[in-house]
């Protein structure tokens, strides 16, 4: 079974696992797969539903396996945040009444996603999941199709369902029809009800590893290779991570992450205050966590060198490590990267961004100032 999977998926623990359920014929009737945004949980989550609707006489010419590619009911239901439209009521379906311009970017998105399984859709004022898309849920499963082994409901973004979507969930999650089979996806199961999880077998997805993401941007979005591998150092084995850095033009992150630390640990606080915001303009909030691991990789990199090791993130910046080494040659870089750390959970917890930038600023200058 296993080798039925697509090898570039880059999750060899999730597809191990899948492939034992699927060998076992004992298949749970929801899923819950764990894992941060651009790991491919969309990818691997289709995959499955094409291997469980597999049938062994036909393989290449199978058209059902064709409609569950390209997301289509009944074999596959796909949820995903939506706006709400204009005097809509208990009665109406998640779409009717969005108006046409919206219809048509839903169109167009969706077409995106079948594309480039690792598009990531984006809907103006989509910030969560109807409680009318669970709603369709109920009357999607209401429909018998004895001639379809397995239908899929595949709910992206599932921590954006409110609480009363996901309460409206849970008996359709609990006792689904035979054949049809939940599958959830969320970097976010803290957000999800106890009651949710529970009913769902958790899979777990890792981060990428450099050379799949390197693909995945040079093969899916045509990035150049030298500077999909550059990128995929800072990109915490992400797909989406990395493609918001280079739309935010990597090489002038990177720049700007550098001024940073020279006014930092040169304790000019205003330049580097002043630094650190420009990085931040017309940025999401969470953009400050990027800032803060690109951060945390330069003294990473500080830290090898001084213990003579070659491979660095900031490959091009050996001999700056070697003379920041000499000059301070008892810097803390287990403090400073602790410290990191706590910054970036800070972000989770709502602190003001001010205050997270100019911690910042002054735990990089502590690390040279003891």
């Amino acid at each position: 079974m296993i080798a039925l999977w697509d090898n570039n998926l880059g999750q060899e623990s999730a597809v191990e696992l899948l492939s034992r359920i699927i060998d076992s014929k004992r298949i749970p009737h929801a899923f819950l797969f764990i894992g941060k945004e651009g790991v491919g949980k969309h990818c691997v989550a289709v995959k499955f539903a094409k291997l469980l609707n597999l049938n062994p006489k036909k393989l290449d010419q199978d058209p059902v396996q064709k409609k569950i590619e390209n997301l289509t009911e009944p074999f596959l239901k796909y949820v995903i945040p939506l706006p709400r439209g204009k005097g809509e009521s208990t009665d109406d379906s998640a779409t009717d009444k969005l108006p046409q311009d919206v219809i048509e970017e839903l169109k167009s998105e969706i077409k995106n996603k079948i594309d480039n399984p690792y598009y990531r859709i984006s809907i103006d004022k989509a910030s969560n999941i109807k409680i009318n898309s669970i709603r369709d849920i109920k009357k999607f499963i209401s429909i018998n199709y004895d001639d379809i082994p397995y239908r899929i409901i595949l709910i992206e973004d599932a921590h954006l369902m409110s609480e009363e979507a996901q309460n409206a969930l849970l008996k359709s999650l609990e006792e689904p029809p035979p054949g049809v089979i939940f599958i959830l996806t969320t970097p976010f199961e803290n957000r999800l009800l106890p009651t949710i999880k529970s009913r769902c077998w958790s899979i777990n997805f890792k981060p990428l590893a450099n050379d799949i993401l390197v693909n995945i941007l040079t093969e899916y979005f045509g990035i150049e290779k030298t500077l999909a591998k550059r990128v995929s150092y800072f990109s915490d084995g992400s797909v989406t991570e990395a493609l918001q850095l280079l739309e935010n033009d990597f090489e002038d992150v990177i720049d700007g992450v550098i001024d940073v630390l020279r006014y930092s640990l040169a304790t000019k606080y205003h330049s580097a205050i002043k630094s650190i915001n420009a990085l931040l303009n017309n940025q999401p909030t969470d953009f400050i966590k990027k800032i803060i691991l690109l951060i945390s990789r330069w003294f990473s990199d500080a830290h090898k060198n001084r213990f003579k090791l070659d491979e660095y993130y900031f490959e091009d910046a050996k001999e700056t490590f070697e003379k920041f080494n000499k000059k301070f040659n008892d810097a803390d870089y287990i403090r400073i990267l602790d410290k990191l750390d706590e910054l970036a959970i800070s972000v989770e917890k709502k602190v003001s961004l001010n205050m997270i930038a100019t911690s910042i600023i002054f735990e990089i200058s502590a690390t040279v100032m003891r």
